[in-house]
């Protein structure tokens, strides 16, 4: 099936919804494609002015698409899925869940048990075309479905695919919730900055650049991180002080632990969904 016949549709229709349909419009999707619900009204026609198919009716966008994204929160999702049964019995089409935590075993009994299930772990660079997802697949997807999901999430960023569903709570701890441990060091560079005599607004655009400098250097680089931090550190300079006092405060293991317990925390929070049936493959 070509890319032309295919059609996704979104339950759910917030910011990382958004986010995916604008990925698609801007890597040559036709708007006509794109399906969307929402109980919210005013985010339906926000999309309809760009020309997606929009309803407040679930059930009418799995029988128009032959991939759905499941963009709703993560305790609304077995109410959103489960009346839902009926329609995916009679509808060969491949769910995709954005939702953190809920694991595979309760997507598959609030659907049905041949579904075919992509659960995807993104981040929120996707807002902005530079996400980063990780996908686990269940063995009832076809070859042309997992070709689809990684093209849907390859609109906004990154794809890797995991072999084992268990990562998804590293993938959670590393990607995940990343961006917020970026967006730490950088408020921390910018308060020391200040003071140390910057005014705020040049220190945010300094930090900023920066950031977005040695992101784009490691991607595109033939050398791993280590070896570019070791080329920018000469012996007796600035950069090594600076790297020496990370180092006496643990720098590493510091943030091997934080790493640590957000993956501990993903676990508790998958252990914590209502108990379900394990369904008959």
């Amino acid at each position: 099936m070509s890319e032309e016949n295919l059609t996704i549709g979104f339950i759910g229709a917030g910011n990382m919804a958004s986010a995916l349909i604008d990925g698609l419009l801007a890597n040559g999707w036709q708007p006509e494609q794109i399906h969307a619900s929402d109980t919210n009204t005013e985010t339906l026609a926000a999309l309809a002015n760009k020309g997606i198919n929009t309803s407040t009716d679930n059930k009418t966008i799995i029988s128009n698409s032959s991939t759905v994204i499941l963009a709703v929160k993560p305790q609304g999702l077995a109410d959103v899925l489960k009346p839902l049964h009926d329609t995916l019995c009679t509808n060969d089409c491949l769910l995709v869940s954005i939702a953190a935590g809920v694991a595979m075993d309760s997507l598959q009994h609030w659907s049905h048990p041949k579904q075919a299930i992509v659960r995807c772990m993104p981040n929120t660079p996707a807002l902005v075309q530079t996400g980063a997802s990780a996908l686990f697949s269940n063995h009832h997807c076809s070859d042309l479905q997992k070709s689809a999901a990684e093209n849907l999430l390859s609109a906004v960023g990154i794809v890797c695919w995991l072999e084992k569903e268990a990562d998804m709570d590293a993938v959670t701890a590393l990607s995940g919730s990343g961006p917020a441990y970026f967006f730490l060091l950088m408020e921390a560079m910018q308060e020391a900055a200040v003071s140390l005599g910057l005014d705020a607004r040049t220190a945010e655009l300094l930090c900023q650049q920066t950031a977005l400098g040695a992101a784009r250097l490691a991607q595109s680089s033939d050398v791993d991180v280590s070896e570019l931090r070791r080329r920018v550190t000469s012996p007796g300079g600035t950069t090594e002080a600076a790297l020496q006092q990370f180092a006496s405060e643990d720098f590493n293991a510091m943030v091997g632990r934080a790493l640590e317990k957000a993956a501990d925390r993903s676990r508790e929070l998958a252990a914590a969904e209502p108990a379900t049936v394990k369904p008959a493959t």
